[in-house]
């Protein structure tokens, strides 16, 4: 073999490959796609779960929304306040008020609450059940308890409980809505975390026909409505709504409601105690309270009544001397 020709063939590529690696740091510096740096601090203030709960496909795609200014820096319903903030200020914003929100599964009617038109012994799917006159449920809005949801949950939040209905642990839910695109019911919302108060029925009837299926549905008739002391209920579709914005979670309406349709975790329940050192008979919060469970006058010492008292904190806020706490 000759010697020469090796070297020139070695020469020959070894050339070859300075020319084609020039040619190639040329390209990555004319053809360089700059990151925005803002982009990479979003990133990494994300939860990275890459659930696609914003819209878009994954963190990566949601942090570069944000600076392009097409994604709302609350858009990450899985970070929740804390990453919307850090976000905020990444982005030298506002972060305005964020809630974080939980999926919840917005009906009671299980086995012992709402009757079966038929047994259903088909596919385990809610899905497949509904094509079948709607499901074996006598209330065609409510949760049919076969698990959809908890196979398209990929956070382990969901479970089948034993009246055969689906619940959300709240502590685990994301807020990514996999679970509110598979539900053939639409019987999945959002509701804010912190709230106690929330109407578990999904059902459109008013009324007699609700009764005759279901328990513990809603049947329309606006008590709770005509109770909250801050018009934070209306009825619509013959379905009670709560305004999350105007509700105190004083819980009086879940109290009022005559079919239980609205739940309310009564053991959080406040009440208001006032320090007497510091009140200066003020009769500010005699005023706002609703339900007359303030005694005092004028510049005299107030007290609460504990058993008339909601724990709306209507008081509280309007304490000017913050002689009022929650407990």
């Amino acid at each position: 073999m000759d010697l020469n020709n090796i070297l020139i063939a070695g020469i020959s590529l070894g050339g070859m490959g300075l020319v084609f690696g020039a040619g190639l740091a040329f390209a990555s510096q004319k053809f360089a796609v700059e990151i925005d740096p803002r982009a990479l601090a979003i990133r990494d203030a994300l939860p990275g779960a890459n659930c696609g709960g914003c819209g878009l496909p994954g963190c990566d795609s949601f942090a570069n929304a944000v600076v392009e200014g097409t994604a709302p820096v609350n858009g990450c319903p899985v970070g929740g306040a804390e990453c919307t903030s850090k976000i905020a200020e990444i982005m030298g914003v506002d972060a305005g008020n964020s809630v974080k929100q939980v999926a919840r599964v917005i009906c009671k009617g299980d086995k012992d609450n709402c009757k079966e038109k038929y047994e259903y012994f088909g596919i385990q799917d809610c899905k497949a059940a509904a094509m079948i006159g709607g499901g074996s449920k006598s209330c065609s809005f409510g949760c049919l308890g076969l698990g959809t949801c908890v196979k398209a949950c990929q956070f382990d939040a969901i479970e089948i409980t034993e009246g055969n209905i689906a619940r959300i642990i709240p502590e685990k839910c994301t807020a990514c809505g996999k679970c509110i695109e598979v539900c053939p019911k639409n019987v999945i919302d959002f509701v804010p975390f912190e709230q106690d108060v929330v109407v578990d029925c999904n059902n459109k009837e008013l009324g007699k026909p609700v009764k005759e299926k279901c328990s513990v549905g809603c049947i329309g008739c606006k008590i709770c409505a005509k109770v909250c002391p801050f018009d934070a209920i209306e009825v619509v579709d013959n379905i009670a709504k709560i305004n999350y914005d105007k509700c105190t979670n004083c819980m009086l309406c879940a109290e009022k409601c005559p079919t239980k349709a609205i739940y309310a975790n009564f053991e959080k329940r406040r009440k208001a105690e006032i320090i007497e050192d510091d009140c200066v008979g003020c009769t500010l919060c005699k005023k706002v309270c609703p339900v007359d469970a303030i005694e005092g006058e004028l510049k005299g010492k107030h007290k609460v009544v504990d058993d008339k008292c909601i724990g709306c904190g209507a008081c509280e806020q309007k304490c000017p001397k913050k002689a009022i706490k929650m407990k």
